[in-house]
């Protein structure tokens, strides 16, 4: 008997509504553990972090947040052999409890003035728990959902759980926004954001409380009477015939794709309006939690549309509109948050000149000798001001044409760097100060918001359903978590890190995106390869 014969594979459509609502609240409240990091990076920065070098510290923040996704891989191979071995339900029951606990630990964990270099080791071991046990909640998540969908209906379904990972990044900032509500801002930049991390333990109760109520996957019920569970689900993910390139597809023609442009979509945005674009940060918030509430809808509304058309074409279009829009579309939104950065860099353009005109963001980690050119490029950076450089034999800065004196104390103090080349800047029409853009300007940025929220959604939405139709059932577990965690652990993960360090090395703010468009470019070429089209099959229906 093959498992996918079984009767037991259509569940009541009450049955159905547990799945669905259980697996979503779940997947929510392990993702907002994941992102509220993220969320809250320039404060785990100052806690945990501290440098006075802006740009190192808000890339060590990054750096951390790589950490947690760069082990999502292991978490892939860990809990995908439970998955396929002891069954989907407990595998996942396990990955939000540590996930939730890990969480809690990050708001326990003394800043590095208490505590010194264990405060960022501590963090660091926790977020590797996260990521160990994201690398089994995704998989284990769209499986069960997947299992018990009627396959006409597979990517509708599935695609709440693809909605659940923006609701957890909406919850982030819910809770982030309702904390600060609640208390002064500056009680909140003290001790008070440590509460959203806190808040995981009754997360965790909730999500415990919802999936203890399923029942097994009953694909995988009807493997296990049937005896077709695999032995060694790893090593048979590499073993299976066909199984490599249905590997290297999802890895590169899906994952790569879609994760790329997910955190691009919110993550980047959140990073470039926020610090490039010097927005203040409420408004920011307020901006993406209304662009990613409505965005959830998108998702689903992909994913239904792929039950008629196919998996292929809504992430080849996503893929393809990627490549050409997300520029224009960071572009206008960086005019609409702050309009006189932009007009000021084109009216009294910067150009810095000197010997060794390079930046080293990394040089005071490594205690490398930053050069007298690097240190003023990366406050130009961090200030969010573009430039232009020359080469020449003395060391030169000049703002519209003018030659500003360069201070001498402001290669010895970074702070004094800062505030000496801010007020020269301003007196030439640059803005510092936080950014609260016309009504009308706000409502163009959340237009351009969706619009990028729309481009994850076609690469994102019917992923569920076709990750799980690309495998066999008995290794199914194994063979998409692998493949989607370490897309989404490397290529994704380290896009905040990679796009970050390559602006600080060029001093364009829009240079981070070429990772985005070139990782996009690759993975469109290997999905028009790889992803079969037409109508949507199940594996066993499928002649590859």
């Amino acid at each position: 008997m093959d498992a996918t014969d079984t009767a037991e594979r259509e569940p009541s459509a009450k049955e159905i509504r547990l799945v669905i609502a259980a697996s979503s609240a779940g997947t929510i409240f392990e993702w907002y553990d994941f992102f509220i990091y993220g969320t809250l990076f320039a404060l785990i920065g100052a806690a945990f972090f501290p440098s006075d070098n802006e740009t190192l510290q808000i890339l060590l923040v990054w750096a951390g947040f790589a950490i947690g996704f760069g082990f999502r891989p292991l978490g892939a191979i860990l809990f995908g052999y439970l998955g396929d071995r002891l069954g989907r339900k407990y595998t996942f029951l396990v990955t939000v409890t540590v996930m939730g606990l890990a969480t809690a630990g990050v708001g326990l964990v003394p800043s590095a003035e208490t505590i010194g270099l264990a405060a960022p080791a501590i963090v660091i071991l926790l977020r590797i728990l996260q990521g160990l046990a994201l690398g089994g909640e995704y998989g284990g998540a769209a499986i069960y959902v997947a299992e018990h969908a009627p396959p006409e209906k597979r990517g509708f379904y599935t695609s709440f759980i693809q909605a659940s990972v923006v609701g957890g990044f909406v919850l982030s900032i819910m809770v982030v926004l309702a904390c600060r509500a609640l208390m002064p801002e500056e009680a909140f930049s003290d001790w008070g954001w440590r509460l959203p991390f806190l808040l995981s333990v009754v997360l965790l109760g909730i999500s415990l409380w919802m999936r203890l109520k399923l029942s097994e996957s009953p694909v995988f019920k009807a493997m296990k009477a049937a005896g077709q569970t695999a032995s060694n689900p790893f090593v048979e993910s590499f073993a299976y015939p066909g199984n490599k390139k249905r590997i290297f597809v999802a890895l590169f023609g899906i994952t790569g794709v879609l994760t790329t442009i997910w955190y691009t979509a919110f993550f980047s945005s959140l990073s470039f309006l926020q610090r490039d674009m010097r927005m203040e940060g409420l408004t920011v918030e307020l901006v993406l939690l209304v662009a990613g509430l409505i965005s959830m809808g998108f998702y689903v509304i992909v994913g239904r549309w792929s039950d008629r058309v196919g998996r292929r074409k809504p992430i080849i279009i996503g893929a393809l509109l990627t490549l050409f829009a997300i520029f224009p579309l960071f572009w206008a939104m960086g005019n609409l948050a702050n309009p006189g950065l932009a007009q000021a860099a084109e009216r009294s353009p910067v150009v810095v000149s000197g010997p060794q005109c390079v930046t080293d963001p990394f040089a005071d980690l490594f205690d490398r000798e930053q050069t007298d050119c690097g240190k003023i490029l990366e406050t130009l950076t961090a200030s969010g001001v573009r430039y232009d450089v020359r080469d020449a034999d003395d060391l030169a800065l000049t703002v519209g044409g003018e030659p500003v004196a360069l201070d001498a104390q402001w290669f010895e103090d970074g702070a004094a760097r800062r505030d000496g080349l801010q007020a020269r800047l301003s007196a030439s029409g640059f803005d510092f100060t936080p950014q609260t853009p016309p009504f009308a300007n706000l409502l163009g940025i959340l237009a351009l918001l969706l619009a990028l929220a729309m481009l994850s959604a076609l690469t994102y939405g019917s992923v569920a359903a076709l990750l799980t139709e690309m495998f066999p059932a008995q290794i199914r577990y194994s063979s998409m978590s692998i493949p989607y965690h370490i897309g989404a652990g490397y290529l994704g993960g380290f896009l905040p890190l990679i796009a970050g360090f390559i602006v600080a090395r060029t001093g364009d703010v829009y240079a981070g995106l070429w990772y985005t468009w070139i990782v996009v470019a690759f993975g469109l070429v290997v999905a028009w390869w790889g992803l079969p089209a037409g109508p949507p099959k199940d594996f066993e229906a499928r002649a590859d």
